[in-house]
């Protein structure tokens, strides 16, 4: 994310860089160390769509400031 984005991985922390997800369950997170979008939780396609056949998890990339 911090390279797609061209920041630092300083500017991550500093711009107030967050990830949002509708629901209760938050599926990814930033790795604070290298700026990768990762899993936070087990992603189980079964549970989640069951009865579709493409399954989408969407999510927000926040950042604070200008771009």
């Amino acid at each position: 994310v911090a390279k797609d984005l061209g920041l630092q991985l300083q500017a991550l922390t500093e711009r107030g860089v967050r990830i949002t997800e509708r629901g209760r369950t938050q599926y990814f997170s930033l790795h604070g160390k290298t700026g990768h979008l990762v899993t936070s939780e087990r992603i189980d396609r079964e549970q989640l769509c069951r009865l579709v056949e493409k399954c989408v998890l969407s999510c927000e990339l926040i950042v604070e400031g200008e771009m």
